[in-house]
Formats: structure tokens, sequence, C-alpha cells
């Protein structure tokens, strides 16, 4: 099983994870987050998001997801990746974290686009659909 790793302005991650858990009548394993605010410094944030990836890294990658990229979660997940085994996606939401819930015994190739295309499927004009 594929870990997941949130990194996230604040508590987003936790409640993203704590929605899937409602959703799921579980809490999922293989899952950490990181909250990070704006009196955070990334470089002190970095040792601690290393730690929570290898946590939750048993052996078949880790799928780093943030909510903003370019934003500070996102520059600390982008000093985490490496091609293969741990990947990363941004714009995390409710949508995107239950299909990556459900693909993670997946490859990480299909994994990833799995998860991408379940934030954007998630997305909907009410008013037209």
């Amino acid at each position: 099983m594929i870990g997941l790793f949130l990194v996230t302005h604040a508590s987003l991650g936790e409640a993203l994870i704590q929605c899937c858990c409602h959703v799921l009548n579980k809490r999922p394993p293989q899952i950490a987050q990181l909250g990070l605010s704006a009196q955070d410094d990334p470089l002190d944030a970095l040792p601690l998001a290393r730690d929570m990836v290898k946590f939750v890294d048993k052996g078949r990658g880790v799928l780093v997801l943030t909510d903003i990229f370019g934003a500070t979660p996102s520059n600390v997940a982008l000093k985490l990746l490496e091609p293969g085994r741990i990947e990363g996606v941004a714009g995390v939401n409710l949508p995107m974290l239950l299909r990556a819930l459900n693909y993670r015994e997946k490859d990480m190739k299909t994994l990833v686009t799995k998860t991408v295309g379940g934030g954007r499927d998630g997305i909907i004009n009410m008013l037209k659909h």
C-alpha cells in the first residue's frame, strides 16, 4: 500500500482526513498530515516532514498531497519528492483524497493519475449538473 502524506495550511489536512474517517467509518492506515502556519519556517518543517514520510512509507512509496501550488506547504512538499518513489499532487480536496485512498494498492503512476482525476471530477458547477 502506498502511503499518503498531506502537507497543508493550518488544519486543512487533518480536517480532510477526519472527513474521510466519517465517509469510510474508520481511520485509514498509512496516512499522516502536517499543517503549516504563516509563522512556520519551511526549513524548520522539512525535517519533521521527512520523518512523517518515513512513517507512512512501508516500502511502496508515498504520495504527498498539498493544497496550493507555490505556497509554503507545497514548497516543503517539493523538497520531499523523488520521482517514482515519492510523488506529489497539489490542489487537494476531499474527492481527491477519497480517490487516493481507494487506489493506493495500485502502482504509483496509476495512483497519481486516479488521484488527479478524482480531484477534477469532484469539482462540479451544481447549477449545470
